[in-house]
């Protein structure tokens, strides 16, 4: 049905929402091993993570001079850095969490904006994400595989 099943599972990483939490079931329906599956679906679900934090970042910061709108993005932005400073050293293991976790609504895309929204430095942001993925990764597969192979 599909030509390259691996670039469609890559494909399939990056989109929001769906991110690996899709790719991965979606190869284990295919009956393609898990560690290559895996492995391109992290892939994929991490490529668009630097450059949303990079965009989300510049996009706040226009639209909080805009006028009429710009003070509620403004507000944003200052109530971010409060937040940020308020809980400290524990927004990294938050951002980590909320990525790990596979639950509609989390992940990398998610994650990279409340990233940006907090104004974290790209590499650790980056590091987080891409560590909250890993292992959102093995207990997708795990679920994905287990079930599939209950099934067969």
């Amino acid at each position: 049905m599909f030509e390259n099943k691996w670039f469609y599972l890559f494909c399939i990483s990056m989109l929001p929402i769906v991110e690996l939490r899709g790719g991965i079931p979606a190869g284990a329906a295919m009956g393609l091993p898990f560690w290559p599956v895996y492995l391109i679906c992290v892939l994929g679900n991490l490529l668009p993570v630097p450059f949303l934090i990079l965009f989300a970042k510049t996009v706040l910061q226009k639209l909080s001079t805009l006028p009429r709108i710009g003070g509620f993005f403004g507000g944003l932005i200052r109530r971010a850095d409060a937040k940020a400073a308020e809980i400290g050293q524990y927004e990294k293991w938050g951002l980590f969490i909320l990525v790990a976790i596979p639950l509609p609504g989390t992940g990398a895309w998610t994650g990279s904006l409340v990233a940006a929204v907090l104004r974290m430095r790209l590499l650790p942001a980056v590091l987080i994400i891409a560590a909250g993925v890993l292992v959102s990764g093995f207990i997708t597969g795990g679920i994905a595989y287990g079930l599939f192979t209950a099934l067969a």
